[in-house]
């Protein structure tokens, strides 16, 4: 686990694990009255935290090229995240804009 620095380990570690809090905390804000749509926007960051573990992973065994599959994979879950994020954002803003 040489490759990265101490700083860029926190920074990783601490991103992951805020991404985690974030995807329980919205789950329990969507179970609050009028808050239903919400819940579409905790299941579309999923596909991001799978990218960021194995970009994670791959740090891990020290950047090898045999594991260098997860790059792809990390990049591929970003794309689908990203994706996934844009429409549940969308349709929460589809959703809520019947209140006004």
């Amino acid at each position: 686990m040489h490759e990265l620095s101490f700083g860029t380990w926190v920074i990783h570690i601490s991103s992951v694990l805020e991404w985690i809090f974030v995807i329980f905390l919205v789950n329990k804000i969507s179970y609050l009255p009028g808050n239903k749509s919400i819940f579409i926007l905790a299941l579309a960051m999923i596909p991001n935290l799978i990218g960021a573990m194995s970009a994670i992973t791959w740090h891990i065994f020290d950047n090898q090229s045999q594991l260098y599959g997860l790059v792809t994979l990390q990049g591929f879950f970003t794309v689908i995240g990203n994706t996934t994020l844009a429409i549940a954002s969308i349709y929460i803003f589809n959703k809520t804009e019947n209140y006004e």
